[in-house]
């Protein structure tokens, strides 16, 4: 009889990027096992149409008709194992409508808003981790060993994939995705004038340059800013995740701060110069190709919170305005050329 497992990992972009090498892994592993992942609904859009994933898309706006939706998805199914891979308290409490026999979640030290209380059995301790190999700690409790080296392969349509075709050319190509996100105190964007300054630098390079991203009002403030100032193609809001995902695929490198776009790239195997100061990237940057990363995080830390990266707990963020200041146009244009010497 096959093993029913349900991952529940709803959100964010990178992150169900981080956790898609585990169900890969049960998928080698594992192959008659019946999978069963409750997922973001906009995540379900780019990783949706992964063959033998049942997916149940959550509705993380939706309120109380979104529960209920989930509710009838999920139904009487009862599941050998649950894994939890969410520590958010809005995901525990989705959790308790998942029926499982085991209900695996994090250590105690990782399993914070309360969701120890929702799950019988722990992973394995681990300190000072990137994110994707603690999610791949879930993998253990299942007799499976972690993967030589992870996979993804996220599936794309042919349509996006000419779109990219489309766009790119023939010319070699570097796509920008210049913010992380609208939220508040979130402080990870760079300066608008130092990404026109490398963009000039690529452009001397060779490359032709996209600007991508979502719709949101200052995505699009970005894209305009930055198109205006220099000679580039203003992608932001213009694509689906498909077509973004494809033109990260197809691009000759990757620039963008700490953000989804960043994890995408990485899942498709282009090289990311990745823009990092409030946030460490041994935790949350690109899993391969950290050699790329602009990282002043050590910087921002010493000089915003007078401490060292081994002073603070792991995922300690620099929450200050000016802390990605700190990433000059030289550390982004020095790692851009290593990039394309490196083979990008």
């Amino acid at each position: 009889m096959s093993e029913k497992l349900c991952v529940l990992r709803l959100s964010a972009i990178g992150d169900t990027c981080h956790t898609l090498p585990v169900v890969r892994a049960i998928q080698d592993h594992l192959p008659a096992a019946e999978l069963s992942w409750v997922i973001g609904s906009l995540e379900h859009q780019l990783l949706g149409d992964i063959d033998g994933i049942r997916f149940i898309p959550y509705n993380k706006r939706g309120g109380k008709a979104a529960v209920q939706s989930l509710k009838r998805d999920l139904g009487e199914q009862r599941f050998d194992a649950l894994l939890h891979m969410q520590v958010a308290l809005r995901a525990s409490l989705l959790s308790r409508h998942v029926k499982a026999d085991r209900r695996i979640g994090f250590d105690r030290a990782r399993a914070r808003d309360w969701q120890w209380l929702f799950t019988n059995e722990r992973i394995a301790a681990g300190d000072r981790q990137h994110v994707m190999d603690g999610l791949l700690g879930f993998l253990e409790p299942l007799g499976i060993p972690r993967p030589a080296r992870p996979r993804w392969d996220i599936p794309l349509p042919a349509t996006a994939r000419e779109f990219a075709s489309r766009t790119l050319g023939d010319r070699p190509a570097l796509v920008i995705s210049p913010c992380s996100s609208q939220r508040a105190r979130n402080f990870r964007n760079w300066a608008v004038e130092r990404y026109v300054a490398v963009i000039e630098h690529a452009r001397m390079r060779g490359l032709e340059v996209i600007l991508s991203g979502g719709p949101s009002e200052l995505e699009r403030e970005y894209g305009e800013r930055i198109s205006a100032a220099v000679d580039c193609r203003n992608l932001i809001g213009k694509t689906s995740l498909k077509e973004l995902m494809a033109l990260l695929a197809a691009a000759r490198v990757v620039i963008s701060p700490d953000s989804g776009p960043v994890h995408m790239a990485n899942a498709a195997g282009t090289p990311v110069v990745g823009l990092y100061a409030t946030s460490n990237p041994d935790r949350t940057g690109p899993y391969h190709h950290r050699e790329l990363v602009a990282n002043r995080y050590p910087d921002a830390l010493d000089q915003y919170l007078g401490k060292s990266v081994d002073q603070v707990r792991w995922g300690q963020r620099v929450r200050h305005p000016d802390a990605m200041d700190l990433i000059s146009v030289d550390d982004v244009t020095g790692k851009l050329d290593l990039a394309l010497e490196l083979g990008a």
